[in-house]
């Protein structure tokens, strides 16, 4: 054995990444395991596009992390790189009204931004379906976390523009794919009644990832993202058994590798070892929470310290606080309280107050000091 205490060690220019794009949010990976039933189902509902009819609509749901948008995304790469479909992914996190959704199709239809301002829904959606139905192009829209629509009512109203299209515009083709992971959120009986009647799709589910499932898709990530011999074995099972305890969610075990290796270069170490991994579980395992929080507007942020701050208080309570950090009124709050609680940051539950009848309790679904850690960071 070698007494140079360098062994092992890595210089200034060296890393244990191969190719650290591997661990990022928008890596899409060469190959897709393990949802081969989910993708056949999906490019039939495609299927018609291609032939230039109008596809068939689709609600992709299940819990965070399990490849629905990856999946979508490759066949969109697909038809877009092999046909002439026009396929578009709308993120609703960020774009989470109607207008804002049409203003995203543009974009990438047209190849550049609509007017910021001056331009009304109904020119907007025309020059949309003239552009379709003048090049006679079919049109997919893929809502991701289409459920951010919902939480600000504009769900209804989005769908309804998109599936009657072609009765305001002859020869319109469109067909939607509704992405969903709140599980609680039934989007059909969510919807109005006039957008019930138009809207038949087909549904795909996609299941949590096994154990053995998440270590074969991670050891992919790892042989790509790593060079050879940095994560071992028993290293790869551990971050498959802190993946699984986050329910599965595949984006908690890419963090996770990707902290790990980070961490072993802080210790200009050649491998990552189970303290780099149990080092970085604290924040890889928030990682939806981070992703969550950076999507909030800044009442929205507001009150969740104050949730944090005041956690197992009144509502009533809780607004007083939070009027005094903001100005808002009462019914903007209770609508930032309904849209947290179905986000599953915040839970709001009725609860019995003595000599004040009923009122609503909030408690944060997380760690108060992990959400008052990751606002800071914001």
């Amino acid at each position: 054995m070698s007494d140079d205490p360098e062994e092992g060690m890595l210089s200034w220019d060296e890393s244990v990444f191969r190719d650290e794009h591997v661990f990022e949010i928008d890596y899409v990976p060469e190959t897709f395991k393990h949802r081969e039933t989910q993708m056949e189902n999906l490019k039939y509902a495609l299927r018609p596009a291609v032939r230039g009819s109008r596809p068939l609509n689709v609600i992709a749901r299940g819990p965070p992390g399990t490849g629905k948008t990856t999946a979508t995304q490759i066949l969109f790469d697909e038809l877009t790189a092999q046909t002439d479909v026009q396929a578009v992914r709308v993120n609703c996190q960020v774009d989470s009204t109607r207008y804002s959704v049409f203003s995203r199709l543009f974009a990438e239809i047209f190849e550049y931004e609509p007017p910021s301002s001056g331009i009304s829904f109904k020119k907007l959606f025309s020059q949309i379906t003239d552009r379709l139905v003048d090049r006679e192009e079919v049109l997919v829209v893929a809502l991701d976390d289409v459920n951010y629509l919902f939480y600000e009512s504009e769900a209804s109203d989005t769908l309804y523009s998109l599936l009657r299209a072609h009765e305001a515009h002859s020869g319109a083709k469109i067909g939607v794919i509704c992405i969903s992971s709140d599980l609680d959120l039934d989007v059909i009986d969510s919807l109005d009644t006039r957008v019930q009647s138009v809207f038949r799709p087909e549904e795909i589910y996609f299941n949590k990832y096994d154990q053995g499932e998440i270590v074969d898709i991670l050891r992919e990530r790892v042989d790509r993202g790593f060079h050879d011999g940095v994560v071992d074995a028993p290293v790869l099972d551990r971050v498959a058994e802190c993946t699984e305890e986050q329910g599965g969610d595949l984006r908690v075990g890419i963090d996770l590798l990707r902290r790990a290796g980070m961490n072993a270069e802080m210790r200009a170490s050649r491998t990552v070892e189970l303290a780099d991994v149990e080092a970085a579980y604290d924040k890889s395992k928030y990682v939806h929470l981070s992703r969550r929080l950076q999507e909030l507007s800044d009442s929205e942020s507001a009150l969740v310290g104050v949730v944090a701050e005041h956690e197992g208080e009144t509502a009533g309570d809780i607004y007083e606080a939070f009027n005094e950090r903001t100005d808002l009124g009462y019914t903007r709050y209770s609508e930032i309280v309904n849209k947290l609680d179905q986000l599953g940051i915040v839970e709001a539950t009725y609860t019995d107050v003595d000599g004040r009848g009923r009122s609503r309790e909030l408690t944060l679904q997380y760690d108060a000091d992990a959400v008052l850690d990751r606002l800071e960071e914001e």
